[in-house]
């Protein structure tokens, strides 16, 4: 499945449990010798929840969080319950998800973090000017939406070397579990240009949690509405920042590409 591009291997393990090596979800991620994905995903069964998420990179480490996956799995789930409401456990926390329409499901991604040990940062920090510059960037904002976000604003997203400078960034000393790097050019009150750098994966398509990640840092600095349209090379999420509830909502589409079955 894909949201925007975003692309995932997901197993259903809720009546045969599956637990895949690292190696094996390397090779299951490669585009060349396995199937291809940027996240592998196993679905698990849950006490509190219609399901539990298991999300692996394609680099084999386990994160917690998922955003685009998260839409997917919920899809997944009201298509076999007939319902238009799942939701969904998570490493970092409950999630629910609620359809809008066929194919466009709307996540509750949570309450966003921003205390230097939430996120987690190595150090003490102010997150909203985390004093952290290369070349050409400079005073990123810290964000944690169950994993560690370093959001730049830009002037034109298009020029950045995003290879260059996520693979430098990731691996930054003040974040210790590697950070998922956007690079963000407001445009009005109410759109965002967006790329993403993800920890273990490299630049997506789009990267739900970074859009999420992305809205809040940015309204904190006043540079946008609570509610925009966040466009990744994928195509656009629609995010919120509810500052009633505190929780960010996420709406976009999920894509079903394929379904198999992998020989060992």
């Amino acid at each position: 499945m894909h949201g925007l591009g975003n692309d995932f291997v997901i197993f259903d393990a809720r009546k045969h449990p599956v637990s895949p090596s690292k190696v094996d979800i390397v090779r299951i991620a490669d585009r060349r010798f396995g199937v291809g994905c940027d996240q592998l995903i196993i679905i698990e069964p849950s006490q509190r929840a219609d399901a539990f998420m298991r999300i692996y990179n394609a680099d084999g480490g386990e994160v917690s969080s998922c955003g685009n996956a998260t839409r997917c799995v919920a899809w997944m789930l009201m298509e076999e319950s007939g319902k238009d409401k799942a939701s969904i456990l998570t490493k970092a926390g409950l999630l629910s998800c609620e359809r809008i329409e066929k194919n466009l499901i709307r996540a509750d991604m949570g309450e966003p973090k921003f205390n230097w040990d939430q996120i987690p940062l190595s150090e003490a920090r102010d997150t909203l000017h985390l004093g952290i510059s290369l070349e050409n960037l400079a005073d990123p904002v810290a964000v944690s939406m169950g994993n560690p976000h370093m959001v730049f604003i830009v002037a034109d997203v298009d020029k950045m070397d995003i290879a260059k400078l996520g693979s430098t960034l990731e691996h930054h000393p003040l974040f210790p579990e590697r950070a998922n790097v956007s690079f963000a050019q407001p445009k009005g009150d109410n759109e965002i240009l967006l790329r993403v750098w993800e920890r273990g994966v490299g630049e997506t398509l789009a990267c739900g949690t970074a859009a999420c990640a992305t809205l809040v840092a940015l309204h904190r600095r006043g540079l946008i509405a609570s509610k925009a349209n966040i466009r990744l090379p994928g195509g656009v999420l629609e995010v919120e920042w509810d500052k009633a509830s505190n929780h960010v909502f996420m709406t976009g589409p999920v894509v079903l590409s394929f379904s198999g079955q992998l020989y060992e």
